[in-house]
């Protein structure tokens, strides 16, 4: 019998002070172990928000009695990320994470993304800690000094060329990525996880050494999104895009066709530093509307009302949150051939995929015109969220996971009676 845990996650983004999925699946993570009567307590790095947002977070998030948490913020303010970034250890942090650490005996230890915490924080741990270390890959950082295996600024990385690709991208290149660093500090993880095959087949690939395990994203059900959803925004037909708008995430594939296309309304959810080019590559077109950044409940009867959700991202994804949303609300995807978008519509069925813009208008085409094929892939989509993609299937593989390492670092399963 498993008795309630404690946990620590450490993350550089959180939620409200967060801009992408990564950060909402920390979220959904801690609530959903939260619900299930286990203590979670939180670490994440409000300098680092406020490096690329000084102001406050345009978003509210409801917090949860058993998550605690612990917000990160220096007296030297962004210097303090800058010197993550560029030593790889959280040297202005070290004091908030250590009084956490000795505050509580942890069963697990969770690092997410800690792209601005540095890889030395994978080496702190209390004295006589019999804690699982966990690392979950929700970007391609270990790989890739930008992120996202977006080659100087245009194309998906092929080839790795890190330096002059940095040095285009106008970040100060890390040296330690140079060294074994990386490699050493990341022998103190017990178990990596990977939210896609492709992701854990990219790692390996790149020369990443430690073998990750694959466990996919989650969202919680939401049933009551389809069968009793929100009013419709507006009566006329509408397509779908949601998620931060940056070049990477395809938006600007969208507009161009609706220049040439508008046979349907485009709705774009989502903010970000794309946001004002996108505008004025669709102000002459009243078909496309902007609703910038809404909260997760706004967002279910978006998609639920929607003809499709399109995901366009033309680099790879290392899984597409936006897609098993959709899905959850029995809503169809149209998505970009590439990375993990291929193996989430494949291994649902809930979607069409497309290479070309040819394709995507095809695309878009043949769903608007058949309630049939919309209804068939929507069920396809939900069937597949509810084996797969859903808390409790997401629950019941984490835990075992979390059992295997522990039973391979210890011999045993500390919290089994």
């Amino acid at each position: 019998m498993t008795r309630p845990l404690n946990f620590l996650h450490l993350t550089t983004f959180y939620p409200p002070f967060s801009f992408g999925g990564d950060a909402l699946q920390v979220y959904r993570l801690s609530h959903a172990l939260a619900d299930s009567g286990h203590h979670v307590d939180l670490i994440h790095c409000v300098d680092s928000y406020h490096l690329f947002h000084p102001e406050d977070p345009p978003l509210n998030f409801a917090e949860h009695p058993n998550v605690v948490r612990h917000e990160l913020r220096s007296g030297f303010g962004l210097l303090s990320p800058l010197l993550s970034q560029q030593t790889g250890h959280p040297w202005l942090k070290l004091r908030t994470i250590r009084d956490v650490l000795r505050a509580r005996e942890y069963d697990v230890i969770h690092f997410h993304n800690i792209s601005l915490l540095g890889p030395g924080v994978l080496a702190i741990e209390h004295p006589g800690s019999r804690a699982v270390k966990m690392y979950t890959t929700h970007e391609h950082w270990l790989i890739c000094p930008t992120h996202v295996l977006w080659k100087y600024n245009r194309e998906p990385c092929n080839r790795p060329q890190c330096l002059h690709c940095t040095l285009h991208a106008k970040r100060p290149p890390q040296i330690w990525r140079y060294t074994k660093f990386l490699k050493k500090m990341a022998a103190h993880v017990d178990q990596f996880l990977s939210p896609s095959s492709f992701t854990s087949r990219m790692h390996a690939d790149r020369g990443f050494q430690y073998p990750l395990a694959h466990l996919p994203n989650f969202i919680d059900r939401v049933d009551d999104d389809w069968q009793h959803p929100a009013p419709r925004i507006q009566e006329a037909p509408y397509f779908l895009f949601v998620g931060r708008l940056e070049k990477i995430k395809g938006p600007q594939t969208l507009i161009a066709l609706w220049n040439q296309e508008p046979g349907y309304d485009l709705l774009l959810a989502g903010t970000g530093s794309y946001e004002s080019e996108l505008r004025a590559k669709a102000a002459r077109n009243p078909h496309i509307k902007f609703l910038g950044p809404l909260s997760q409940q706004e967002l279910g009867g978006l998609y639920y009302n929607a003809i499709a959700c399109l995901v366009p991202s033309i680099t790879y994804e290392t899984f597409g949150m936006t897609c098993i949303e959709a899905f959850a609300r029995k809503t169809p995807v149209i998505a970009r051939n590439l990375g993990a978008l291929t193996q989430i519509i494949e291994d649902s069925g809930g979607g069409l995929l497309f290479d070309t813009g040819d394709q995507l208008l095809a695309a878009i085409q043949r769903i608007a015109h058949s309630d049939s094929l919309r209804a068939e892939l929507g069920e396809r989509g939900y069937d597949t969220f509810l084996r797969r993609w859903c808390r409790e299937a997401h629950l019941r593989s984490y835990f075992a996971l979390l059992e295997g390492a522990a039973q391979k670092k210890f011999g045993c399963v500390p919290w089994l009676a």
